[in-house]
């Protein structure tokens, strides 16, 4: 088997989400791999946006738009090229993750997604789902979930 040619990872702009891309990045500089890092947000709108923002903190760019979203994405592209990646791409989309990141790996022609474990044993990652879970169900791609919490 050859090594990867287009790797993607998914990042929420939290820390966890950065030690994912930094894995991804070095897999793709060993390989030299493309590497696209891909961002999923929601909007909200009046009460409902001012509830989440301050229930979000400072992963409230998840519902405020993409403005918030590009900036975790430069970010995570300055610390992929860091790790040594070469080829790298940044894409917010709006949507769901798990949605998002599965027609992006089609889109991008990934041969491997890369995420973070986050939510991957929480008590509500069980009841509800977890991104790391539900990639690994639907992807029709390999998957790589790196420990990152």
């Amino acid at each position: 088997m050859s090594g990867y040619e287009m790797i993607m990872v998914g990042t929420d702009g939290s820390e966890s989400s950065f030690a994912a891309v930094e894995s991804a990045a070095r897999l793709a500089a060993t390989c030299g791999a493309g590497l696209v890092i891909v961002c999923a947000y929601d909007p909200m709108e009046g009460s409902e946006l001012v509830r989440a923002q301050d229930r979000l903190g400072t992963e409230a760019y998840q519902v405020v738009g993409s403005a918030p979203a590009e900036s975790g994405l430069r970010i995570a592209a300055d610390r992929a090229r860091a790790q040594g990646a070469e080829q790298v791409r940044t894409t917010a989309v709006q949507g769901e993750p798990v949605a998002v990141l599965t027609r992006a790996a089609r889109k991008h022609s990934a041969d491997l997604l890369v995420v973070g474990n986050r939510g991957l044993r929480s008590l509500a990652g069980r009841i509800l789902g977890s991104v790391p879970a539900d990639i690994a169900r639907k992807a029709r791609l390999d998957v790589l979930i790196v420990h990152t919490t």
